[in-house]
């Protein structure tokens, strides 16, 4: 199982309580709190965590508001699963 955990202080503060305001999709295996508020994404592998950044690409292209907090929230969560070294691993093999 991968784990990627989106800190609490990147550009849109994008917490657990605010993922689930934004009503954004969660990965397969589902997302937790860490007892800060920290966002964690769990994965079965990095190859679903690319798919799952590729869906939240799209998501992104289908909002109006490119400056709205959702859309940074997006942004936020693309760039945590893109900086994950796992995911980097699997993209160079792949």
């Amino acid at each position: 199982m991968l784990k990627i955990t989106i800190p609490s202080n990147t550009d849109s503060n994008l917490n657990f309580a605010i993922f689930e305001q934004y009503d954004l999709p969660a990965p397969l295996d589902g997302v937790d709190a860490e007892i800060n508020g920290d966002l964690i994404l769990k994965f079965e592998n990095e190859e679903e965590a690319v798919i799952y950044s590729e869906q939240l690409k799209n998501l992104s292209e289908g909002l109006d508001d490119k400056s709205s907090a959702a859309y940074l929230a997006i942004g936020d969560l693309i760039m945590a699963i893109f900086r994950d070294e796992f995911v980097q691993a699997y993209i160079e093999e792949n």
